[in-house]
């Protein structure tokens, strides 16, 4: 079923377009909120919180990609379930030390005149993966938007797990500088 198939059948209240989300994306959200959470019923709840927020947001919200779409609503609940779970407790996750990484990079949290600064970090977020090479931003969307662990970055790209590192060390290094030269942080 193609991707308009099933936002038509959001669109017209069908509990078919749950079914064939997850058909069609079950697997691929499941993995992100495995990379997330590291624990498999934590992470089929993220999956069916997903589906039931994409039933909430659509309509009005049709997405110009539901694999994107989807992507984005199962991490950023794992990652919310993942802040939950480990409210009380550092470390663990490989989603606890990709965000330990980015810290640097990142703004407090949510803090009301920050909100008016978001889109303009997310510009300049965006500005920045495209002016990476092919590599440098695959490698830091797979760790820090995927958080794929190191070894299998390690594996997916044929590189040694110390270069992985090194790159990704490099990569933090030049988004914190340009976030600074543009007064983000």
């Amino acid at each position: 079923m193609t991707e308009a198939s099933i936002i038509e059948l959001y669109f017209a209240r069908s509990e078919a377009a749950i079914d064939e989300s997850e058909r069609a994306y079950g697997s691929f959200c499941r993995r992100i909120a495995m990379n997330v959470l590291a624990d498999h019923e934590d992470a089929e709840e993220s999956v069916n919180d997903t589906w039931l927020a994409a039933w909430n947001a659509i309509p009005p919200t049709r997405p110009d990609s539901l694999k994107a779409y989807f992507g984005r609503l199962t991490r950023r609940i794992s990652i919310s379930r993942l802040r939950k779970r480990t409210a009380h407790k550092r470390g663990g996750g490989e989603a606890e030390l990709a965000f330990e990484e980015l810290s640097e990079c990142l703004a407090a949290p949510d803090d009301p005149q920050r909100a008016v600064e978001t889109a303009e970090l997310i510009a300049a977020l965006n500005a920045f993966l495209a002016s990476l090479p092919e590599t440098e931003r695959d490698l830091f969307v797979a760790r820090y938007f995927f958080t794929l662990p190191l070894a299998e970055l390690s594996e997916r790209f044929a590189l040694r797990e110390n270069t992985v590192k090194s790159k990704l060390r490099r990569t933090r290094q030049k988004l914190l500088q340009r976030l600074q030269k543009e007064g983000l942080l």
